[in-house]
């Protein structure tokens, strides 16, 4: 009798739920990054609102751009790391969304809200 090695199609609950405690903690640390973005922005707004408007108005024109940019991104990877949590409560977290396999474990300790397998990200099925 030959054995068939079994396939497997999701992770078990205690790995999602390693995985939920790895995001929860990334989620806030990216919320607390965003929230400092924030205040940086407000805090700029301020003090150019005191200034006379001279030529520094180019470099905090420069700088609210750049905190600007910096904050979306932050604002980004905050709701991706959302969406893998709801991944999780629906117990389809870590299966690739092109391939329908699992991602690999090490794939997600690294970035716990990829959606791709690595297979899938090399050969741009996304």
């Amino acid at each position: 009798m030959v054995a068939t090695k079994q396939i497997r199609t999701r992770y078990s609950d205690i790995e999602l739920e390693e995985f939920r405690l790895l995001i929860v903690d990334k989620l806030d640390t990216a919320q607390q990054q965003l929230k400092y973005y924030m205040r940086q922005m407000a805090e700029l707004a301020d003090n150019e609102d005191a200034k006379i408007k001279n030529l520094d108005d180019a470099v905090g024109s420069s700088e609210r751009e750049y905190l600007n940019s910096l904050a979306v991104r932050q604002r980004s990877h905050v709701q991706h790391l959302e969406n893998a949590l709801l991944r999780i409560q629906n117990k389809v977290y870590g299966i690739c969304r092109v391939t329908g396999k699992l991602i690999s474990r090490e794939r997600l300790m690294i970035v716990p809200h990829a959606t791709l397998s690595m297979d899938a990200k090399r050969k741009g099925l996304a």
